[in-house]
């Protein structure tokens, strides 16, 4: 427990310290965290699919949040236009699995000695193309989804609607919500859940997660996000965004977004249990590995980037 509360602390003095960074010097010490995180997680979920038989390239998948990461940066500093750099980035992944493709029928003795210590019956072009398309998924799961954190730490750049309306700070209050939505949610549903107990919300892949706590965790969430709604407004520095975003829109938001943040969390707790284990890594002592921590936030961050842009603006 000692080491659990550690590590929670040194991830929120690390959170503390990106938010000054972001407000005095750059957002782009945001971005490197991302794509660090990104990276981590993306080794994580590597491994977790071959222990489930979706064996897949690794160093494609390790590479793949830089190359994601420096796609969406030039394309937001070069206005490019939010469509083109989710293109741009899709593109990427096309091309790193297609990549794995040839690689495996570049090096036949290679693949038919993975083949033969796998204890798999596929020839070389079948293995290469099912190893192309498990690749696909490590690509796309987790680094395409959290790197959407990247468009909204720079969401004031990016030209939509009325933007402009919002005196430079959306991108910091969303990225703000879009970070407290999975805690809020993840902190009173375990709370909820512990108090009221009763039937489980999904036996099979979370057997501690409980309805009662499901619901709790979404409740509380959409109270607390509110309080930190009126709390802003009382902030001269939050006054553009409060007077012109209204508190249902935020309400909405976070309403969905807790839903899908527990979503995240399931579809992250299947793979484990599938994979046969309890933690995806041992990155963060106490807590077990980066995807444990972000998997809620893999759904969270383009569902708020597209609520905010696309539907609410």
């Amino acid at each position: 427990m000692k080491t659990r509360i550690l590590t929670s602390i040194a991830i929120t003095l690390t959170l503390v310290i990106m938010f000054v960074l972001k407000i005095y010097v750059s957002p782009f010490f945001f971005d490197a965290f991302f794509m660090v995180v990104a990276g981590v997680a993306a080794y994580e979920i590597s491994k977790l699919l071959s222990r489930c038989g979706l064996y897949n390239n690794i160093y494609l998948s390790v590479a793949n949040p830089m190359l994601i990461t420096l796609a969406t940066l030039l394309g937001i500093i070069y206005n490019l236009g939010f469509g083109y750099v989710i293109l741009i980035n899709l593109a990427i992944i096309v091309f790193l699995a297609l990549v794995t493709f040839i690689w495996q029928l570049s090096l036949p003795k290679q693949t038919k000695k993975e083949i033969k210590v796998r204890n798999l019956k596929p020839n070389v072009a079948l293995f290469s193309f099912k190893k192309a398309l498990n690749t696909t998924i490590s690509l796309i799961y987790p680094t395409f989804l959290f790197l959407f954190m990247i468009f909204i730490n720079h969401l004031d750049e990016i030209a939509f609607g009325k933007i402009d309306n919002f005196g430079g700070i959306a991108g910091l209050v969303m990225l703000i919500f879009a970070l407290l939505i999975p805690i809020f949610t993840d902190t009173f549903a375990m709370l909820t859940g512990m108090l009221i107990g009763g039937k489980k919300l999904a036996p099979k892949v979370s057997p501690n997660k409980t309805i009662s706590g499901s619901i709790g965790g979404t409740l509380f969430c959409v109270l607390l996000s509110a309080c930190v709604y009126l709390i802003f407004g009382s902030i001269d520095f939050f006054a553009a965004f409060v007077n012109n975003f209204e508190i249902w829109k935020l309400i909405i938001i976070v309403f969905v977004g807790s839903v899908v943040a527990q979503f995240g969390d399931l579809i992250e707790s299947f793979i484990k249990r599938k994979a046969s284990v309890k933690d995806s890594g041992k990155a963060l002592p106490g807590h077990g590995g980066m995807l444990d921590r972000i998997d809620s936030y893999i759904l969270v961050a383009p569902l708020v980037l597209l609520a905010f842009c696309f539907v609410l603006i």
